[in-house]
């Protein structure tokens, strides 16, 4: 039986992922990410079948755990933002190397136009770097869909597969149609060859070796996929090659159908067999995908026939930021000339909107840190301050204005060593609670071993505050945390970070920053989102 329910793509998906055998979901909270494990999280099916569904310290850690299932032959799937496939790179590389035995889906979920994140970067390079299947909706029911086809892809070609999805497909809505009654879980089952799950010299080469001879393969299920379609049209002046959710923007060009011929492409590697079909028939192609010019790349390689290639590469559509339906309309009426009123409206009501740049809640307690913070170094003439990713980073914008840098997990306490060594004084890093257990703890490690003039905050707001409040790893451990890795009791200090201890906190970071040693200063308030939802329960 089918029921159909109002869904997210993230939500999608992971119903998907859990109604088609699941037996862990192995995530770090990410924006656009972070949905797929909360839905898997609140649903019944995961507390009746006891299906892991807790939060790990970082990316690396949840694809190592995810792989760690499909090495006993269960479902799992590993869920982050684009950024933390960089994080979890050394291990999804090296999983095309391993394969998989129990289906093992990756999901990376990209931010274009950067609404929360530090840079645009595309996943499927990831996939094609590491020679290992992707997968990317066009829609919730698409994601729905693949979650399924892609454990059933990864058990038949014994490979991880990537799932890529964007923003906008993520935190969108849409009806979708889905299955009542859930697939039984894989019983626990391990690898035909567990020698290439060893990768020594010795083992890697002959499975390098394997893994080339086996793109053949997965370009062949891409070739065959339902998820890759061409469609014939009656227009052969321009042939549209769309992938993702771009194929919506096309369509909302072509309300009563397209009139060119068009491929759409969901799987990867590129069906080269059908992009030659598509080309074969078309005096020119335009390639229409969101993100990095992937596809457009590869087809300039791939096509030589003297085409014509629009895309990203001419600047016939936008090299950053999201795509839109006016952008795309904009790029085809070169073809299509009544489309020009299309990309009219756009602009207009973009510039009505005003733009509202985001700032700390009022109650929270980064916000005493920070107050604490600048009137301390007021007593310095050069203070530098390196921050962190999470909420605490809009310190750097009005009225604090406090920090220097932000650039990725945990690179505050290693930047505020870096600085410290090269003669700067004072130098402080701050960084938050969950973030300190992803990426600090191996930096503050560093700066113990060396006693490092320098000053660590970590501010703690007892949870993951920037993507709705997840738990944090490291909570209530901190102090012992530090100690463990070594940190001199006499200069580990704890605070509130509450309005009554401004000026303690003030004199505490003007003491440690003279010190010329290291120290760490752990400020600590609740949330207070967090804790507006505990107050209500209670």
């Amino acid at each position: 039986m089918k029921t159909k329910t109002l869904l997210l793509g993230d939500e999608a998906f992971a119903r998907g992922a859990l109604y088609s055998g699941l037996s862990g979901g192995y995530a770090y909270p990410g924006t656009p990410s972070t949905e797929i494990l909360e839905y898997i999280q609140s649903s019944p099916l995961t507390a009746r079948r006891g299906i892991h569904s807790h939060w790990s310290s970082n990316e690396k850690t949840a694809m190592e755990e995810a792989l760690g299932m499909s090495f006993c032959g269960k479902r799992a799937i590993v869920a982050m933002k684009h950024v933390g496939m960089n994080v979890a790179a050394d291990a999804f590389v090296n999983s095309a190397m391993t394969g998989a035995n129990g289906g093992l889906i990756v999901v990376a979920a990209d931010d274009p136009s950067m609404h929360s994140s530090q840079n645009e970067q595309d996943s499927r390079f990831y996939a094609n770097f590491a020679m290992i299947p992707c997968l990317e909706p066009s829609t919730q029911q698409e994601a729905y869909d693949m979650a399924e086809y892609g454990f059933e892809l990864s058990e038949r070609c014994h490979i991880p597969v990537l799932f890529r999805i964007v923003t906008r497909l993520a935190h969108s809505r849409a009806v979708v149609e889905v299955d009542d009654e859930p697939r039984p879980q894989n019983e626990l089952h391990y690898p035909e060859n567990p020698r290439q799950w060893v990768l020594m010299p010795g083992n890697s080469r002959v499975r390098n070796r394997q893994l080339i001879k086996d793109q053949e393969m997965t370009e062949r299920e891409a070739e065959d996929s339902p998820f890759n379609r061409l469609t014939p049209g009656t227009d052969r002046t321009l042939g549209i090659i769309v992938s993702g959710i771009a194929a919506n923007y096309v369509n909302e060009c072509f309300p009563e159908g397209c009139s060119f011929p068009m491929l759409k492409i969901s799987q990867y590697p590129l069906p080269r067999t059908r992009v030659a079909e598509l080309a074969d028939c078309c005096e020119a192609i335009m390639v229409i995908e969101e993100g990095q010019p992937f596809i457009e790349e590869k087809l300039r390689g791939l096509l030589d026939r003297g085409l014509t290639v629009h895309g990203k590469l001419d600047g016939c559509l936008p090299r950053d930021g999201e795509l839109t339906p006016d952008a795309v309309a904009q790029a085809l009426k070169l073809y299509c000339p009544s489309l020009a009123h299309l990309s009219e409206g756009f602009n207009a009501v973009n510039e009505m909107v005003v733009p509202r740049p985001p700032a700390l809640c009022q109650g929270c307690g980064h916000r005493d840190v920070y107050s604490a913070l600048n009137d301390a170094m007021k007593e310095f003439s050069d203070c530098k301050v390196f921050g962190d990713i999470g909420c605490y980073t809009l310190g750097w914008l009005a009225p604090f204005n406090a920090i220097d840098s932000c650039v990725d997990m945990g690179a505050s306490i290693t930047m505020a060593k870096g600085a410290a060594d090269a003669g700067q004084r004072p130098s402080v890093a701050i960084i938050g609670d969950s973030t300190f257990t992803h990426s600090g703890m191996t930096g503050l490690l560093d700066a113990i071993n060396e006693n490092t003039p320098m000053t660590v905050i970590i501010s703690d707001n007892l949870t993951t505050g920037m993507t709705g409040g997840q738990d944090s790893q490291g909570t209530g451990k901190l102090e012992e945390i530090c100690l463990g890795l070594g940190m001199d009791p006499k200069h580990l200090h704890t605070i509130d970070s509450l309005p009554k201890n401004h000026d303690a906190m003030k004199q505490l970071f003007v003491d440690e920053f003279r010190y010329e040693g290291l120290s760490v200063v752990v400020s600590r308030r609740e949330c207070i989102q967090t804790a507006r939802r505990h107050a209500k329960k209670g």
